[in-house]
């Protein structure tokens, strides 16, 4: 099947031949548009903000260098990404912290079940599943959703087993789909998914107690 010419491939192809031209401010402009995300996933491999912000650095030294050779057989963002994740397995590894690739690799398929019952969820080929509930929570006000409650997801997420913390902040944080999600962890379509899913079960469960009032915080 061919692949589809997209905005985002002619946006990459541009700012792709800016980069390699040496323009200083199409680079900045990259580094400060990706330079908080790259150090929040690098957060996920290695032991602390410090260490993910000298792997970050790395990077971006990474970038620079690989230009030459970027093909756009992935988008700039994943490429970029997989520089990243690459360099902070190594770091995470150095300095003995590192996300358990057995966690990656083989999840329990059988065992524990989502934390949300399925049918709170929309079906699983509606583009909504993963961002809307088919029976919601009934929020207290709109504002806490905007403010505090946004605080409490990303709370609970940090919150999550390891592996399934990777996944959801590179999908539902960051905003790469599960192609690229399984390119950047070297898992399966399938785990992935299976890791996904009980991610978002377990960040639901926690955030419907909340807003129902069940939280002590």
């Amino acid at each position: 099947m061919g692949q589809r010419a997209t905005a985002e491939d002619a946006d990459d192809s541009e700012l792709v031949a800016r980069l390699r031209a040496g323009d200083e401010r199409a680079f900045a402009t990259l580094v400060e548009t990706h330079q908080p995300a790259m150090v929040r996933v690098a957060e996920l491999f290695v032991p602390s903000r410090a260490v993910a912000e000298e792997v970050a650095q790395e990077a971006w030294v990474g970038v620079l260098q690989g230009l030459a050779s970027f093909e756009g057989r992935s988008s700039l963002k994943t490429w970029m990404f997989r520089i990243l994740t690459n360099r902070a397995k190594t770091r995470g590894e150095r300095e003995r912290r590192t996300l358990p690739m057995s966690a990656l690799e083989s999840p329990d398929l059988e065992g524990g079940g989502a934390a949300v019952a399925e049918d709170r969820f929309h079906p699983a080929d509606d583009p909504a599943r993963g961002t809307l509930w088919a029976r919601p929570p009934r929020p207290p006000d709109v504002e806490t959703i905007a403010g505090e409650g946004h605080e409490r997801l990303l709370a609970a997420i940090e919150k999550l087993p390891s592996a399934q913390r990777a996944v959801i902040t590179l999908r539902d944080v960051q905003g790469f789909d599960s192609e690229s999600v399984c390119d950047l962890l070297e898992v399966s379509a399938a785990n992935q998914r299976v890791l996904l899913h009980r991610g978002r079960s377990a960040v639901r469960s926690e955030f419907e107690r909340y807003l129902e009032g069940g939280d002590d915080r």
